[in-house]
């Protein structure tokens, strides 16, 4: 299973970014990632990385992976946490980013109070450039799942295949990639509830 984390930081995605978009899509990229880095400032993931290396490890698998050069799908993935996770607005990535951006945002972004399987549930519905937004937001986190507890592991290996896996049949590359993701982390499934 291929896997996508060697852009810890905007200096290591500036290059291979450069070969494979162009000028304009990788500038708008650059300001996204200093957005979004004001915005989520220290926070960390589950494993007390820094947070913006997720951001960046889904922006890498969609484009080393998927090939996905589309310039608002790129810049709402490296944005696609902003509302969920911190302070900023719809309205601020608007004004910054453009309307079709912040719905692409909106999309992906779990409802404050909201039921996480409803809102999963509801992606089916979303436009399919969000879709691939939330394909390489999940590919990013399932893809090292051994760092987090097994009782983690478990229930969001579950959660990948029930709402996430049936999103990724209309997109070839991450048909394929979250198939293998699967096959590798099938065990998941005897283990105890």
């Amino acid at each position: 299973m291929e896997t996508f984390t060697s852009w810890t930081s905007w200096k290591h995605a500036e290059g291979p970014l450069g070969e494979a978009l162009p000028a304009p899509t990788v500038e708008a990229l650059r300001e996204a990632v200093a957005f979004a880095g004001r915005w989520h400032g220290a926070q960390q993931r589950p494993t007390g990385r820094p947070y913006l290396e997720h951001l960046l490890e889904a922006l890498e698998v969609a484009v080393a992976g998927a090939r996905v050069s589309d310039r608002d799908v790129l810049v709402a993935i490296v944005l696609h946490d902003v509302l969920e996770d911190t302070p900023c607005t719809e309205r601020e990535i608007m004004r910054r980013f453009g309307g079709r951006v912040a719905e692409l945002v909106r999309w992906v972004t779990k409802p404050r109070g909201g039921v996480k399987a409803d809102y999963l549930g509801s992606l089916v519905k979303a436009p399919p450039e969000a879709v691939l937004v939330k394909l390489a937001d999940r590919a990013s986190n399932v893809q090292e799942l051994q760092r987090m507890s097994w009782r983690f592991q478990r229930r969001y290996y579950l959660e990948t295949v029930a709402y996430i896996m049936p999103l990724a049949g209309a997109h070839p590359w991450f048909a394929q990639w979250y198939g293998e993701w699967r096959r590798h982390w099938r065990r998941v499934e005897r283990w105890p509830a």
